[in-house]
């Protein structure tokens, strides 16, 4: 993903928008971090931002082999966030546990990834090209009720949870594709279904159209640690 993420033109329209999203959350907040963690930030546009602010920023990629699902090196830190990773973890109740053991008192976590309710344009392509034996093609996806149980099981204070919708038209289902793997979307199921043949691929491409708007559910779940 890093790799196809350097070519010029790349796709990162998602986010770009979890970036923005969380620079404005900062400003309404007012929370002016001294040390700050920024996990999946491949574009380095947030910890940059967060540097012009006066904060010492570490960063670290799940790519490279940063783990969200083990304790973390280091702790004490005023503010993470974690963007585009957390839909994809295992374990997504251990890995908030790690994320609040990381803060320091009074320190503020944003998490954003893509929810429930993304992609419903391929999901009826992958049911078309499966036909009478659908396949795992997608993984599960958190909604609003659940990231906020969420929230709440793992310990966070003043718990918010909402979700805000992405609208981007693309020409094919083969665009879209390109995209998916360009951002580091695609399929993560560890048992995955089988490849899809050729007249399966032709009947994805028929239900999926030309000109169709996809929409992508961004979730962000935000707490502090008490």
């Amino acid at each position: 993903m890093l790799a196809l993420q350097r070519r010029e033109g790349a796709a990162r329209y998602l986010l770009d928008d979890m970036v923005e999203d969380v620079t404005e959350r900062l400003a309404f907040l007012r929370h002016s971090p001294a040390r700050a963690l920024v996990i999946g930030d491949h574009s380095g546009q947030l910890a940059q931002w967060l540097r012009g602010q006066g904060a010492a920023v570490s960063e670290a990629e799940p790519a490279l082999g940063f783990d969200e699902e083990r304790p973390f090196p280091e702790a004490g830190f005023d503010f993470i966030a974690s963007l585009g990773t957390l839909d994809t973890v295992n374990d997504l109740p251990g890995a908030l546990i790690h994320l609040r053991a990381a803060l320091a008192p009074g320190g503020l976590m944003i998490a954003s990834f893509p929810g429930a309710g993304s992609l419903a344009g391929l999901r009826t392509a992958m049911f078309a090209a499966d036909a009478d034996r659908p396949a795992p093609r997608l993984h599960p996806m958190v909604d609003v009720r659940a990231g906020g149980q969420l929230l709440q099981r793992t310990g966070f204070a003043n718990p918010v949870i909402d979700s805000r919708s992405l609208e981007v038209r693309f020409r094919s289902l083969a665009s879209l594709t390109a995209d998916l793997r360009a951002q580091g979307l695609s399929n993560v199921l560890a048992s995955a279904g089988p490849p899809l043949t050729r007249p399966a691929r032709d009947r994805a491409a028929a239900a999926f159209g030309q000109g169709l708007l996809e929409k992508f559910e961004i979730l962000t779940l935000s707490g502090w640690k008490a």
